[in-house]
């Protein structure tokens, strides 16, 4: 496959470094390359399958657009966008692209969702529940779009309209750590899954551009990922 990859940060370059491994052709655009969407024009666009985002989300609105409106597939790793989540799978379904966006590509916190989704059976059972997140400093969104999710799946099982306190801390250069803390007079629950790299990241979203060649339509990496 020929791939864009927008973003030349620590998760972007480690996406390049995979799908050049797995022997894709891979093209880069940083910040400055793709300076008012100057990178994904439909020219020079004519011979790629597919686009893969890890940038910010102050960008990644403007980076969707300019995909879906030249006609190409794309996966979206940023988060921070979910409010305008309607819209775009709107544009997405009448453009007749092919779309996957993700709160986490990894397939391990995707395991630790199916996880979380279990233990939210205590909620019904006089336990009270709360979130913690932690990641670099450089993270600019918060909670992250992965303690969103979260709670989100544990929300939906439990049955609970309240929703899960979420506490976020930005520090060092911590990847992502994700736990959530269950909690009754009799015992205490801990998850927790931590990530050691950005390894899971990467690898996750180049098999998602894998799996959406040939395919249409707007799709979320937690319903997906057990197909690739």
């Amino acid at each position: 496959m020929n791939l864009v990859i927008l973003g030349r940060g620590k998760t972007g370059s480690l996406v390049a470094e995979v799908a050049a491994e797995r022997r894709h052709r891979v093209r880069i655009a940083g910040a400055k390359e793709n300076a008012a969407c100057a990178a994904l024009a439909a020219d020079r666009l004519d011979d790629i399958d597919a686009v893969i985002d890890f940038t910010a989300p102050h960008g990644v609105i403007a980076n969707i657009e300019a995909c879906v409106t030249a006609g190409k597939n794309m996966v979206v790793g940023t988060t921070g966008w979910y409010e305008d989540l309607d819209r775009i799978r709107d544009l997405v379904n009448r453009r007749g692209t092919g779309f996957i966006y993700g709160a986490n590509f990894s397939v391990g916190v995707n395991l630790f969702f199916d996880v979380a989704r279990t233990a939210a059976a205590a909620l019904r059972h006089d336990y009270s529940g709360q979130i913690f997140e932690r990641h670099h400093v450089h993270k600019t969104d918060a909670p992250s779009g992965t303690a969103i999710a979260l709670r989100r799946v544990m929300r939906e099982a439990s049955g609970k309209k309240e929703d899960l306190e979420i506490t976020s801390f930005r520090e060092g250069e911590v990847i992502g750590l994700h736990e959530v803390v269950l909690e009754s007079e009799a015992d205490r629950i801990y998850l927790c899954h931590d990530a050691k790299s950005r390894l899971g990241f990467a690898a996750g979203a180049v098999r998602a551009a894998e799996w959406l060649a040939g395919k249409k339509g707007f799709h979320d990496f937690k319903d997906i990922w057990r197909e690739l």
